[in-house]
């Protein structure tokens, strides 16, 4: 892959040193194997490697070099200043990254319990004082209510490639998975999108709904869940979604009304969704419906979770899914999100 760099947009500039290690990567002996019997498509991720549902479990992106994907390492969270260090990611202002506050935009309105870091774009020369500008990256993190689960994901919009970036999801206690009945969750969504094929990055939200049977399938139970209302925001908070929506060829597409929403996430429903450590993973897709009725898939990726609590209280998960981005044929999006849902609203 050509990772010849085209921008460094980030704003905003910070320096702190982080302690505390709540997001902390660090590999912890390698991956954990994924069994010949395991009937789940989608791979394990690298993180703890001896895991169970009396414990915590930390997962973070598997490496791929086609595609920038798990270099982020040691994601950490200073909570003294509420400041993020990532390490392993160049050019992004000396590891740190400062919160955004976009409380005055349409993008403030929907992120609710998530957060949105940047890196600096400026960092001198520890010798000359020459300043050098910084690369494009932004850092989205989630902590459930009660710190039980958490996430942070960091993707880069300075390359014309997929950027170098990285995500971590993590359990803090244990679970306790019901034999029985069935369970469902709600709660919000967050994500980032960047590029093959151009630079920059966006913003996605959506509204999100999980349901378990623990009772079928027989062999790792039966997972649905649906991200919907999603919207896209450009850097600087701004609705984007018409944009995109009104980009779709709409002589063999359906026409998108004003104000409509990108296409609805769904999971993939089969056996083995979810192992008895409480982890969950899985394939989603989206399709949009053309003028004729029938449906052309639209995004496809995959999704990892994690169960937490006495009684399977709330999940923390990752999507990772790409599409063609209508707005340029040739440019191919991938979108990065979080997501933290809860059984009790």
């Amino acid at each position: 892959m050509n990772w010849r760099v085209i921008a460094a947009l980030a704003a905003g500039l910070a320096v702190a040193s982080c302690g505390g290690n709540p997001f902390d990567n660090a590999p912890e002996g390698g991956e954990s194997p994924s069994t010949p019997e395991d009937p789940r498509p989608v791979p394990a991720l690298p993180g703890t490697t001896s895991p169970s549902a009396a414990t915590p479990i930390s997962r973070y992106e598997a490496r791929d070099p086609s595609t920038g994907a798990g270099y982020a390492e040691s994601i950490t969270y200073n909570a003294a200043t509420n400041t993020f260090s990532v390490d392993n990611l160049g050019f992004d202002g000396n590891n740190a990254y400062t919160q955004i506050n976009y409380a005055s935009t349409p993008l403030g309105t929907r992120l609710g319990q998530y957060r949105v870091y940047e890196a600096a774009p400026i960092v001198n020369d520890s010798l000359t004082g020459l300043p050098i500008q910084q690369f494009q990256h932004r850092l989205l993190a989630g902590v459930s209510r009660t710190g039980n689960t958490e996430f942070a994901l960091v993707r880069t919009g300075a390359y014309t490639g997929y950027g170098f970036g990285g995500f971590i999801l993590k359990r803090n206690v244990a679970v306790s998975l019901p034999t029985t009945g069935q369970a469902g969750y709600s709660g919000g969504y967050v994500g980032l999108r960047d590029f093959q094929g151009r630079g920059g990055l966006e913003y996605t939200t959506g509204d999100m709904t999980m349901a378990i049977d623990f009772e079928d399938f027989n062999d790792g139970d039966a997972v649905q869940g649906q991200i919907s209302n999603r919207r896209i925001y450009d850097m600087a908070g701004n609705d984007v979604t018409q944009q995109v929506l009104d980009a779709w060829d709409n002589s063999t597409s359906t026409e998108f009304a004003q104000g409509s929403a990108l296409p609805t996430l769904q999971f993939a429903v089969g056996p083995g969704a979810i192992d008895a450590n409480g982890e969950i993973r899985g394939e989603l897709a989206s399709q949009v419906q053309l003028a004729d009725g029938s449906l052309r898939p639209y995004e496809a990726g995959s999704y990892y979770a994690i169960v937490a609590g006495p009684n399977a209280d709330e999940v923390v998960g990752i999507i990772v899914v790409t599409s063609t981005d209508p707005r340029s044929p040739n440019v191919t999006a991938r979108e990065t999100g979080g997501f933290i849902l809860y059984r009790q609203p």
